[in-house]
């Protein structure tokens, strides 16, 4: 019985799924063209970390969803005539 259990705990970890590595992005570093190829499933990531952007610029500690629809707006109408300019710089340019 025991060997049976020990053989199933051997089989099982053996299928267990292999976890992936966790990635980092550099924000700092996308462009106005990476942010308006980026695939739909992406885009919740980025605008949250836009909207604590748009916060911290304004030396705000709170997110006023307002503010962020508007500011989104804004910074992707821009990145669509900008496509070089990175996203940091382009909310720096556009947030209010």
């Amino acid at each position: 019985m025991k060997k049976r259990i020990l053989a199933a705990i051997i089989l099982g970890t053996g299928f267990a799924p292999i976890a992936h590595a966790q990635v980092k992005v550099d924000m700092s570093l996308i462009t106005c063209k990476q942010l308006l190829e980026s695939p739909e499933e992406r885009m919740p990531f980025i605008t949250a970390w836009m909207a604590g952007y748009f916060s911290a610029t304004q030396d705000r500690s709170t997110v006023d969803m307002r503010y962020l629809e508007r500011n989104t707006k804004v910074a992707t109408d821009y990145c669509k005539n900008h496509p070089s300019e990175t996203l940091m710089d382009v909310i720096k340019k556009t947030a209010k």
